[in-house]
């Protein structure tokens, strides 16, 4: 298995096409494969229609990292119950998803930052978190002696990590084992309606008819949503990351500062990201949506560089189609795998700062480097909810980069409201009608 993922190599889940299923899911990354194994383990017949490959767009291109640390507290509860769901399902699968209880470390240079930590702390504290505060030497001695001037750290000793590329896939052949149907390399290009209710989905390779479906689109749904009148601020953001070869084992526990990400992986490497980096390709969507980030920007919490234009064919491309006709080719074949180029800076950066902060490392190489594109929305925070415009749809997206760890846990509430049920959680904040209402959006913490 390489990763990332990417559209090459034999195409693993080929299942026909039924004329009608309970529920259609489109998107096959983490959350939508999720959902498709807990709506079949309900009875309900799922197919699961993704447009390139399981898994081959952020859900094998994140850091990995299964956290509750520095998460907007609404989300707290869901993801403490995903942890738990994420080691359920690795026992399922014999080990195979790398899950590891290895802690997630923030790390900090300044009293402010230790007060953001504190103050996140002390909110959390009450929904059965396990996070602790370290002071410096403590943080040092858990770090393995680094060569940085960290002066303390917020540290979650039950946190984990596991590994994307090999582990959706996983997912996905468990979900299919269970009664799932998965269709790769078959766009969905839009949605039957009938009757002002939502009956099926239009793929490139005919009609499907469906009481329910889940809209798991990651940096396409926007997209998608808007061929039907539905407009959500959901922007993309392109991330760079990079896995060593296998090091010496300098630390055990994923952590971060505000300069870099590392967390050891199961072959031994280390995977290396820069911390709350982002780049921004600018297209109609971004412009059109920018008094909505404005107060994002001027917070000066996240680092996001202004390119563009986007590219040909993303998903705020200008050449990129916002209508076409069901007969007529969709954007989502027109790309079938979002694979950006990584910033060749950046991951130079990642190499000589892990190497200066650990000497005992040497030298850093790359076994692999690459790119993906986060949905991200302007409070966030992400939308779970069914969009009332069209009863039947029910819409996960604009993770903001937490989508693989939580992701067992929100596919299972899309299941439960799928099939009508109760999910559980009070999910209020993530309405989608949040952007339309009136509400003052509630930007989520920066941690």
């Amino acid at each position: 298995m390489t990763f990332p993922i990417r559209d090459d190599g034999p195409v693993e889940h080929m299942s026909s096409l039924p004329q009608t299923v309970d529920l259609v899911v489109i998107g096959g990354g983490v959350i939508g494969i999720c959902t498709a194994l807990y709506a079949a383990r309900q009875g309900m017949s799922v197919l699961v229609l993704e447009k390139g490959r399981v898994a081959a767009e952020q859900s094998s291109r994140n850091w990995g990292w299964i956290r509750v640390q520095g998460r907007d507290l609404a989300e707290v509860p869901i993801a403490l119950e995903s942890q738990d769901l994420w080691q359920d399902l690795d026992r399922m699968c014999e080990g195979r998803l790398g899950v590891r209880q290895v802690g997630v470390t923030y790390l900090a240079r300044t009293e402010r930052e230790m007060a953001a930590f504190a103050d996140w702390l002390a909110e959390a504290s009450t929904l059965g978190v396990s996070s602790k505060i370290l002071n410096k030497k403590e943080t040092l001695s858990l770090l393995g002696q680094p060569g940085a001037p960290w002066i303390g750290a917020l540290h979650t000793p039950t946190d984990m990590k596991g590994e994307p590329w090999v582990a959706v896939p996983e997912l996905a052949r468990l979900a299919r084992a269970e009664g799932a149907l998965i269709r790769e390399r078959c766009a969905v290009r839009g949605l039957q309606v009938r009757d002002g209710r939502v009956t099926g989905v239009i793929s490139e390779e005919g009609l499907v008819k469906a009481g329910r479906v889940v809209l798991a689109g990651g940096a396409w749904s926007s997209l998608f949503l808007r061929r039907h009148g539905v407009d959500i601020p959901q922007l993309s953001v392109r991330s760079t990351v990079m896995a060593s070869k296998p090091l010496p084992q300098v630390v055990s526990t994923a952590a971060v500062d505000d300069r870099m990400a590392f967390r050891p992986r199961t072959d031994g490497g280390y995977t290396l990201a820069p911390a709350a980096f982002a780049e921004l390709f600018v297209g109609p969507d971004a412009v059109r949506h920018l008094r909505r980030y404005l107060p994002l920007a001027l917070s000066g919490e996240f680092d996001v560089a202004l390119r563009g234009p986007a590219p040909k064919d993303w998903p705020d491309a200008v050449s990129t189609k916002r209508h076409w006709a069901d007969g007529e080719q969709s954007p989502f074949e027109r790309m079938r795998v979002l694979d950006p180029a990584p910033n060749a800076k950046k991951i130079k950066e990642l190499k000589t700062g892990f190497e200066a902060i650990y000497p005992a490392v040497r030298k850093v190489q790359s076994a692999a480097e690459w790119a993906g594109l986060i949905d991200v929305l302007p409070d966030v925070v992400p939308v779970v909810d069914e969009e009332p415009t069209l009863p039947g749809l029910i819409v996960v997206t604009g993770m903001c980069g937490h989508g693989f760890g939580i992701g067992p846990a929100f596919g299972r509430i899309a299941a439960d409201l799928a099939a009508g049920k109760d999910p559980g959680h009070d999910l209020s904040r993530f309405r989608i009608t949040r952007f339309r209402d009136g509400s003052k959006l509630v930007r989520g913490p920066n941690l």
